[in-house]
């Protein structure tokens, strides 16, 4: 079964701390949730194109950046089954 592969990346900040908490509330059982910590991820935030945190990234592609709300989670395929 292919999972949907969501990355977060974080800097120990209030708002990382909520971004993360609710993709893991939102998170389904075809999602795969990583988080990473941009002093240990900085080669992979680089990759990514990250700028700023929490971003968070689907299938290797930067989706968000910033705290996002839960209708942006959804848009972007957080909780939502794969087909």
């Amino acid at each position: 079964m292919n999972k949907r592969q969501i990355e977060i990346f974080t800097a120990d900040c209030p708002l990382c701390d909520e971004t993360v908490q609710m993709v893991q509330e939102l998170a389904c059982p075809s999602c795969e949730v990583s988080v990473i910590n941009l002093r240990e991820g900085i080669d992979k935030a680089q990759q990514y194109g990250v700028l700023a945190a929490p971003a968070i990234a689907i299938n290797g592609t930067l989706v968000l950046t910033g705290k996002p709300n839960r209708e942006q989670l959804k848009a972007v395929g957080v909780g939502q089954p794969l087909n």
